[in-house]
């Protein structure tokens, strides 16, 4: 069976090569369709997971929904800064409403017996990584962000997480307008030691 150009390890590798954040504010739709984002989903969840605990889930928030959640995240930053202007709500509020999909990842880590709690952080890292893969992949760009409501409790309990769970990221899929300019990257020689 003959793979397609956009499978080849060349083409693979030079979206790897190229991949490149975009801010969420310059992403447009439309977004993807429900069956590519479901198997962006099934791909994301292909990672690493010492012990098949898939300590992550996926929340995917879309439509009115980001809306929804960003009037909980104004209002939050309205209760912890009563002097914010409107403009600044005003932004507060937009944080999930550049982009037409933002989904956000889940990290259930927690102690096991067997396997450290490291691992499964890390695992939902992985999951993050290859979900941003995926969409970019598919000709999509994507940010992988916190910022801070993902460490805030209030915010947290509205978006439904357990207590003992944390946002490993918020991650925004659309249409970039345009695509920024590369930064710096390590330099190899600095950060690779060959034993």
């Amino acid at each position: 069976m003959a793979s397609s150009p956009a499978a080849t390890p060349a083409a693979t590798h030079d979206m790897l090569r190229t991949r490149r954040s975009v801010p969420p504010i310059q992403l447009d739709g439309p977004g993807p369709s429900a069956e590519e984002l479901d198997g962006w989903l099934a791909i994301a969840a292909r990672v690493p997971d010492h012990g098949k605990l898939a300590p992550w889930r996926f929340l995917v928030i879309e439509g009115e929904a980001r809306h929804r959640l960003g009037a909980i995240i104004a209002d939050t930053h309205a209760k912890d800064f009563p002097d914010a202007d409107e403009k600044r709500l005003d932004q507060e509020r937009r944080r999930l409403a550049h982009a037409p999909l933002v989904v956000a990842i889940v990290s259930r880590a927690g102690p096991h017996i067997k396997i450290p709690e490291w691992e499964q952080v890390l695992s939902a890292g992985a999951v993050c990584m290859n979900f941003v893969v995926a969409a970019n992949a598919a000709g999509y760009a994507t940010a992988w962000l916190t910022e801070w409501f993902a460490y805030d409790r209030r915010v947290l309990d509205a978006l439904g997480l357990e207590p003992s769970e944390r946002i490993a990221g918020f991650i925004h899929v659309g249409r970039a307008r345009e695509v920024p300019s590369d930064r710096p990257r390590p330099d190899l020689a600095q950060i690779v030691t060959r034993l």
